[in-house]
Formats: structure tokens, C-alpha cells, sequence
């Protein structure tokens, strides 16, 4: 079987900053392993001589408390007036490694409104052709993802002042809501609407419209609405509208539920809780959004 060769890695960001700010926090290994993703921690290996070119060792922890270690060597370019360049090699003896060697760059090129920066790299993998495969299909998208997403924490962090572990946090935390958003609307549209229909919910609508048949069709409605609901959670989950509206639509069925049968808000977990949770956690969505990191502010193809 032959899988075909996968192109390299390409991102490209633009940063408002001099260029000794991006290069002590790309070049730094302290500062390094603090917004760039792809690494747990970076070192520097000590030079015997001065003359020998920089050898670092890097980690990067991969769950269940397995980790890929691997070397590496650094070259800084020749500097020009507008313009720097660093080379680097790369590679990992571990058995485990998806990624055999490889090699790249990063280049910094001076404008008149800060630093375009830019990095191009490539590797190549174990496993035969079912590692090629494993790496054109998930492995080296998710690579290049995280190297965008990496460039626009350093972005913010140098821009805005906001600290990589911050950035990183407030995308868990979005993350998470987003989740939880979507989560509900479509557990509560698909099983007690769609899978089995609730006989509270079916009373409270028959209580609206008389019929009983209605009800049954209209619960099956609201459920289907309540599903597309949750699958535009996940898909504008980075617009404001989507926090607006997720609030608006609790807001207005509890008043709903009052309404038709007040009762309700005496039951355990009743609208008054429910709806006033789901509230918060739009709240605190809407809340993260402001300078939240993005892979999808990098250019990704090579011009």
C-alpha cells in the first residue's frame, strides 16, 4: 500500500512587537515551552565548546503518563537588517515516537507595523505505511494545528500582555462550555422529546393547545429545534449572539413553563435551576471570548 508524501507544516502569523521581543520568547527555551503547545519542556544542552552549534532536548507528555523525548540541534541564521532566520534538526529514539526526524525553520521578517513570523517544517515517521498513513490523515493536521494555535497564544501573550497559561486556560474553559451548551440542548431535545416524550412536557403542552395528538407532534418539533440548537452551539460557539441567545431562550422558557403550569418550579431540578444554569454557563462563554486563541488567525499555506 502507498500513502502519498504529505506536504510540511507551513504557519505564518503577523505580531505588533520589535523583534527582540519574539526572538528572546522563541529562542529562550524557558519562554518557549511556555506558549508553544507541541512541547512539555525544552532544554538546552551545555556547549563543550563555543563554537558547537546549540543541541536542545525536548519533551512533550502525551496522556495516561507516557511522553515522547527526543533531540534536537539550533542554528540562529546569519542576521540581516530586516530579517532573522533560525534552522533547526530534530529527532526521537523512542520506540513510541510517531515522528522519526525532521527538520525546519523559523524566520522573522521585520515591517513597518512588527514582526512577520513564520515557520515551515518536516518530518518523517515510523511505522511504515501505516504511520504515513496515521500522520497525513490525524497526526500531522493536529501538528499543524497546534503550531497555529501556539502562534497565536505567543501572538496575544506579546501583543496583549496575557501570559500563555492564561490563554490556555480561558480555552479549557471555553472549550467546556461549549460543550456543556451543546450538551444539553441536544440531550434535552433527543431523549425526552424525541426517544420518549416526558409526561410532564406533554402536559404542559396540552395544557397550551387542547389536543393531546398536537402535543405529542409539537413536543417532537421543539425537540428537533432544540437538537439544531445544540449543533449551532458547537458551530458559533466563538460569537456573541450564540451567549445572547442561549440566555434569551432560557429566559423565555422558564417564563413558558410559569405560565402554562407554576407547579413545575417546585419539582427537583425544575426551570428555575435549570434554565438558570445554562444561563451561566452562557455567561461565562460570552465572558471568554475577548482575545480567545485561535489556529484560524494563521495563514497555513505557503504563498
Amino acid at each position: 500500500m502507498r500513502v502519498s508524501a504529505s506536504k510540511p507544516i507551513y504557519v505564518e502569523t503577523f505580531i505588533h512587537t520589535e523583534m527582540e521581543s519574539i526572538w528572546r520568547a522563541t529562542q529562550d527555551p524557558a519562554k518557549h515551552e511556555e506558549w508553544d503547545l507541541r512541547f512539555s519542556r525544552i532544554e538546552y544542552i551545555p556547549k563543550q565548546d563555543e563554537e558547537e552549534k546549540q543541541r536542545f532536548r525536548y519533551v512533550t507528555n502525551i496522556g495516561f503518563g507516557l511522553r515522547i523525548e527526543g533531540e534536537g540541534v539550533t542554528t540562529p541564521g546569519k542576521y540581516q537588517d530586516q530579517e532573522r532566520m533560525s534552522a533547526l534538526q530534530f529527532s526521537s529514539d523512542q520506540a513510541i515516537s510517531l515522528i522519526q526526524s525532521g527538520g525546519g525553520y523559523w524566520r522573522y521578517i521585520q515591517e513597518d507595523q512588527g514582526v512577520r513570523f513564520l515557520t515551515r517544517y518536516d518530518y518523517k515517521t515510523r511505522f511504515y505505511f501505516l504511520g504515513k498513513w496515521f500522520d497525513r490523515m490525524i497526526f500531522r493536521p493536529l501538528m499543524g494545528w497546534a503550531t497555529a494555535l501556539s502562534f497565536d497564544v505567543l501572538k496575544i501573550w506579546l501583543e496583549k500582555g496575557i501570559p500563555p497559561k492564561i490563554s490556555y486556560r480561558q480555552l479549557l474553559i471555553h472549550a467546556i462550555v461549549t460543550f456543556g451548551l451543546m450538551f444539553t440542548w441536544i440531550y434535552h431535545g433527543l431523549v425526552p422529546k424525541l426517544l420518549t416524550q416526558d409526561a410532564q412536557e406533554l402536559a404542559l403542552l396540552k395544557g397550551v393547545i387542547g389536543s393531546e395528538a398536537n402535543a405529542v407532534l409539537l413536543l417532537q418539533v421543539v425537540g428537533m429545534l432544540e437538537i439544531a440548537a445544540g449543533i449551532l452551539c458547537l458551530l458559533l460557539h466563538r460569537e456573541k449572539a450564540l451567549y445572547i441567545f442561549n440566555i434569551a431562550a432560557m429566559l423565555l422558557l422558564a417564563i413558558g413553563a410559569a405560565i402554562s403550569d407554576i407547579s413545575v418550579f417546585l419539582a427537583p431540578f425544575n426551570p428555575a435551576t435549570l434554565n438558570m444554569a445554562v444561563c451561566l454557563l452562557a455567561w461565562i462563554g460570552c465572558m471568554t471570548l475577548a482575545h480567545l486563541p485561535s489556529a484560524k488567525h494563521c495563514i497555513r499555506k505557503q504563498p
